[in-house]
């Protein structure tokens, strides 16, 4: 595997993994269908780490002026020559990422934009010596990147028509229009959401946007990337030469994300193409326009695992980059109805909603509904169609995404679980002194308004343990008692065993899943009767506890059904 090419794991530098021999999925056709589908202004929207960033690195190293041809050598779009001469390194380019541009109040925020701007102005540096410019123009630039005790300083008039100051200095220099690059432009509105400064945000992103997208000679036509469809009405208002290209767009809907083919060539160069099906469950399922696409991110991190380590499982690598906060915001704000949906999801069912593609990001918490949305543009749901009544039909692209809602729904359900002490102390009680009733009654209550976490097809063993963890997280949020799970015991191994704070007693515990409600008392009984004839209470007559609970516990669905036996020390 030497002499294989490196993988670009968080590398979106084009020049950088083209220069440096890194393997690269040829997404140049973009330039192509960008004047075959022309619009002045188009804004892409996708889920994060689907390849936004390294799109607009490859479209700014093909149309800036100085542009190397000599990275495009094989790609598809060296066989456009005819697009080549006309537009590679012809334009001035302005690129602007703003994933950076956040803060904890708006003056933190806006200083990080006067950066950004700043910091792009100083590539142009020639221009404070251009002889196509006038003294005024040159005075201009330099305000664009002044700095004072090593920070930019720019006045806010100055902020808000920066880019289209800079294009127009870039136009007079070249005399060449600019093709200007906004890579997350969501980024700021979001954190400003978060953070309590969303107003503000918006006016300085309007009139930013507005003067250098609306109102400019200079631009020659600007690509916008970001996970959400914001508001037209928020931010671009006035935008007449807009385009929008969503995920239900059938244009460019190869550009971003990886095809079958793509990660079948991708395996196959690496000799892991016996791992596609894994690959496929895991990565798969989003679905642009009418193409199936799989995850840039995590299709690169596990290739790069796996070529080297043949025993390497997949792993949630997009989970992994973000506190996936939207999905913890749904399964907090998720009434019965739906939880209930949830569960049907998580089951691999399709579940059909009324869907928003354009949202303010004040709007987003204002009801389920949005959020609903929200979570489709982001990718957390993907969709297998739209009905006549415009519904679409919606389901959890692949396992990696159901991981982050099983992760959200087991946190959701101990925060609620343990927020109503009273009950919970109600149930250690009857837990401590065997009241089967309340112990019935506590845990259907919880079941009945929990989400379940496991799918409808798995297997028995798999159901179980998901109970199992259910009554442990339960048991483990008493301080006082000692909890141990799958515990070597007599002659086996017993599911749950509790060490009270009464030095003589102690609780075994044996779980059982039936699929028929009318099998629940009999498990029961095999759940007692695996206790004693394992031995598992010998465990506990080790440690001279000699007041000891069985329990036999089943679960069937969102019920559950409790037995109890006193085994009294011996002579009692």
């Amino acid at each position: 595997m030497s002499e294989s090419m490196k993988l670009p794991v968080g590398i979106d530098n084009f020049e950088k993994i083209r220069r440096n021999g890194f393997y690269y999925i040829d997404k140049t056709r973009l330039i192509e269908q960008l004047f075959s589908n022309w619009g002045e202004v188009n804004l892409f929207t996708r889920p994060r780490r689907f390849g936004k960033t390294l799109n607009m690195s490859m479209l700014k190293s093909f149309f800036e002026i100085g542009a190397d041809a000599a990275l495009f050598d094989g790609l598809y779009i060296s066989s456009n020559k005819q697009l080549c001469d006309e537009h590679m390194g012809k334009y001035p380019v302005i690129f602007l990422s703003l994933k950076n541009g956040e803060g904890l109040d708006f003056a933190a925020a806006k200083y990080q934009m006067t950066e950004l701007i700043g910091t792009e102005a100083r590539r142009f540096s020639f221009l404070q010596n251009s002889d196509e410019l006038d003294a005024y123009d040159r005075e201009t630039y330099c305000s664009l990147c002044k700095m004072n005790g090593g920070q930019y300083v720019m006045e806010d008039h100055m902020l808000y028509a920066s880019l289209q100051i800079l294009s127009k200095l870039l136009y007079k220099h070249y005399g060449k229009k600019t093709v200007i690059l906004i890579d997350e432009y969501d980024v700021p509105l979001d954190k400003a959401f978060q953070h309590g400064y969303y107003r503000e945000m918006v006016a300085l992103m309007r009139t930013m946007f507005g003067k250098a997208l609306k109102t400019n000679d200079a631009l020659q036509f600007a690509v916008l990337t970001g996970c959400l469809r914001v508001s037209k009405e928020s931010i671009f208002t006035g935008l007449n030469n807009f385009k929008i290209l969503s995920i239900t767009d059938t244009r460019f809907e190869e550009q971003f994300g990886f095809t079958d083919e793509e990660v079948k060539e991708l395996l196959t160069y690496y000799h892991v193409e016996n791992r596609f099906s894994e690959t496929k469950e895991w990565y798969d399922g989003y679905r642009f326009g009418n193409v199936d696409v799989y995850c840039p991110w995590d299709v690169i991190n596990h290739v790069d695992r796996i070529k080297d380590d043949q025993g390497a499982r997949p792993e949630a690598y997009w989970i992994n980059t973000s506190g996936n906060e939207l999905v913890k915001r749904f399964v907090d704000k998720a009434g019965k109805t739906t939880r209930n949906e949830i569960e049907r999801l998580i089951a691999g069912e399709v579940i059909e909603k009324q869907i928003r593609l354009d949202l303010t990001y004040d709007e987003i918490d204002s009801s389920i509904d949005n959020l609903w949305s929200v979570l489709f543009t982001t990718g957390y749901l993907t969709y297998t169609g739209i009905g006549e009544d415009g519904t679409y039909r919606l389901l959890i692209p692949n396992k990696e995404v159901r991981e982050v809602f099983r992760l959200q729904i087991q946190e959701w359900f101990k925060r609620s679980i343990f927020s109503n002490t009273e009950q919970l102390q109600s149930f250690w009680k009857a837990f401590e002194e065997g009241n089967t009733e309340i112990m019935e009654k506590y845990l259907n209550k919880v079941l009945s308004n929990s989400v379940s976490v496991f799918d409808t097809k798995a297997r028995n063993e798999e159901k179980e343990s998901s109970y199992h963890n259910l009554l442990l997280g339960i048991l483990t949020g008493n301080a006082g008692w000692l909890v141990k799970s799958n515990v070597e015991a007599g002659e086996g191994f017993a599911d749950i065993i509790v060490e009270t704070d009464d030095p003589d007693a102690g609780v075994v515990v044996e779980l059982k899943y039936v699929k028929e409600f009318r099998e629940m008392e009999q498990a029961c009984r095999k759940a007692l009767e695996q206790i004693r004839g394992r031995r598992y209470q010998e465990y506990l007559q080790n440690d001279d506890r000699q007041d000891i609970l069985l329990y036999g516990i089943t679960f069937c669905k969102k019920r559950c059904r409790v037995v109890a036996e006193k085994m009294k020390a011996p002579g009692i």
